[in-house]
């Protein structure tokens, strides 16, 4: 199992192609859309390079949507889809996955939970079948959930236990995110995942698994006439669930910068860290994601980026040193600085020079060039995106479950390319400031006195 999130990368072939092609306007995807009478919506992108289709189901639930106390459902209950029905013992639909040359997998996020097989075009009524009948056909018995747990429990203590890194994440969330459920960790809490009631697991099931929670995504060597057949044929008979709306706590302004630091003894290289609270897409101040977006990449995109540029090309007190900025959220987000000390310099240090590389943007803004390159760079790096079999799925998957729309995955090539450096600056200004953010340090444990 995994969590993994789409890249805004994936979004701008459609319009690099464009360009190099002397095109005015082009689609990215161009998928066919439509919905079932039980509110399943249907989203087929074909793309014929191959003769493979894979078909991505997407759940509106994941750990953000959790009641307070029960953390690490939406992963839990990721593991157990994996377990029968009375149509389709364990392990048999992933036998044929297998069988076929085909494979599988599934990812929890914040804000959904999603599974996937890619396989032969021939294959696909086969697991659309199957993948229906476990959308409200699970036989979850106490053994199959005791079994699953131990599993998790595993798996927490091989990603967060043993990690020092995950450790340092996760207790930045939590001081970053005060009231909202995006700093409580994905996986969960361990002593709520060993705490969490049969009933309980059970009833996350009927509360989130329904097709009118679920964005059915296929993609590939397929007809969208012949894909809207199959959807009614198996996806189309499975009763709405009565599914409530998503409800959640609001993160209150901020108004105090905060600190973390987190010592372990596994630490070899210590590291530096800042995250602030930034809009995403869909929360308030929506309207500046997309020059954050380009904020992000000038700042911190590999080699080329103003902090590598500073910190280690240049006065060289840094191994490394990068940013990242995730705009494919339900609610606000985080604009995350980092930055790896070379051997001998303090953290203290690392951060005066970070520091002062964001004063110097914050006063001098960036310039027209800077937002043009950062631009043809998203571009350029996304150019393969589009015959890729999985890109496409991904992509208008993971918006529709975050609450956005198919207009918006195929519009983000012309609204990243109208960003201004007057809109980066704005963005900068309103986000990188003391009291967003929350600043963290990894470091070896003291040595006893």
């Amino acid at each position: 199992m995994q969590v993994f999130r789409c890249s805004s990368l994936l979004l701008a072939v459609g319009f690099w192609l464009a360009q190099s092609l002397g095109i005015a306007q082009a689609k990215v995807f161009d998928p066919t859309v439509f919905q079932l009478d039980n509110g399943l919506q249907v989203v087929v992108v074909e793309n014929h390079r191959v003769p493979a289709v894979v078909q991505m189901l997407w759940y509106k639930v994941g750990s953000a949507d959790e009641v307070q106390g029960y953390s690490g459902l939406a992963h839990f209950f990721e593991h157990l889809m994996f377990k029968g029905t009375e149509k389709t013992p364990q392990g048999d639909f992933s036998a044929l996955v297998r069988r076929n040359g085909g494979n599988e997998n599934a990812f929890t996020s914040w804000d959904q939970t999603g599974y996937y097989q890619v396989i032969p075009r021939e294959q696909l009524a086969a697991v659309m079948a199957m993948e229906a009948d476990r959308m409200t056909g699970l036989t979850l018995t106490a053994k199959d959930i005791e079994t699953e747990r131990k599993v998790v429990l595993e798996e927490w203590r091989e990603r967060v236990s043993q990690n020092p890194s995950a450790k340092l994440g996760q207790a930045m969330a939590s001081a970053l995110f005060q009231n909202h459920a995006y700093g409580r960790p994905i996986i969960g809490w361990k002593h709520e995942i060993e705490a969490l009631e049969h009933d309980t697991i059970r009833a996350f099931y009927r509360q989130h698994y329904g097709p009118e929670n679920a964005i059915l995504v296929v993609a590939g060597d397929v007809d969208p006439a012949e894909v809207k057949v199959l959807a009614e044929q198996h996806y189309g008979p499975i009763p709405k669930a009565g599914i409530a709306p998503r409800v959640r706590s609001k993160e209150p302004p901020p108004f105090a910068a905060r600190r973390v630091t987190v010592r372990d003894e596994r630490v070899n290289e210590p590291s530096w860290r800042r995250a602030y609270l930034a809009p995403s897409y869909n929360s308030a101040g929506h309207e500046h994601a997309y020059a954050l977006e380009v904020l992000s990449q000038i700042l911190g995109d590999g080699s080329v980026g103003r902090l590598a540029k500073a910190l280690v090309r240049g006065s060289e007190i840094a191994t490394g040193a990068g940013s990242w900025y995730d705009a494919d959220r339900v609610d606000a987000t985080a604009l995350t600085i980092y930055a790896v000390p070379a051997a001998g310099v303090s953290l203290a240090k690392v951060e005066a020079a970070v520091d002062a590389e964001i004063a110097k943007l914050l006063r001098d803004g960036v310039t027209e060039e800077e937002v043009a390159t950062t631009v043809r760079r998203l571009q350029a790096a996304a150019v393969y995106a589009r015959d890729s079999l999985q890109g496409g799925a991904q992509a208008l998957g993971e918006a529709l479950a975050n609450g956005g729309s198919v207009e918006d995955v195929e519009a983000w090539p012309e609204r990243l390319a109208a960003v201004t450096p007057a809109a980066v600056l704005e963005a900068a200004r309103l986000v990188l400031r003391a009291e967003r953010s929350v600043t963290g340090g990894l470091l070896p444990t003291e040595p006893a006195s």
